[in-house]
């Protein structure tokens, strides 16, 4: 048999949400696709190492991170952006 008092606090707790519409709502983002293709060309076109790729705040392109060794020099990193 459940106590008292845990029936109390469970029905107080519950009381503070009357419906639906005062629950908080939270934003989902859709992402068409993924990054690989996207990571995959800008390797090829800049002959670099990939460092990251992640998608875009628009949801349609990717911002790609690559590490591109010079002659001799230090590697220098380039940032494109690409669609999906």
């Amino acid at each position: 048999m459940a106590s008292p008092l845990i029936i109390t606090a469970l029905a107080a707790g519950l009381s503070g949400f009357s419906s639906a519409d005062e629950l908080p709502r939270t934003q989902v983002l859709l992402v068409a696709g993924d990054c690989r293709v996207a990571a995959a060309k800008a390797v090829e076109q800049t002959g670099g190492q990939l460092l990251s790729a992640q998608p875009a705040g628009d949801g349609q392109s990717c911002v790609v991170t690559v590490l591109v060794q010079g002659n001799g020099e230090r590697p220098r990193k380039v940032t494109v952006r690409l669609p999906m």
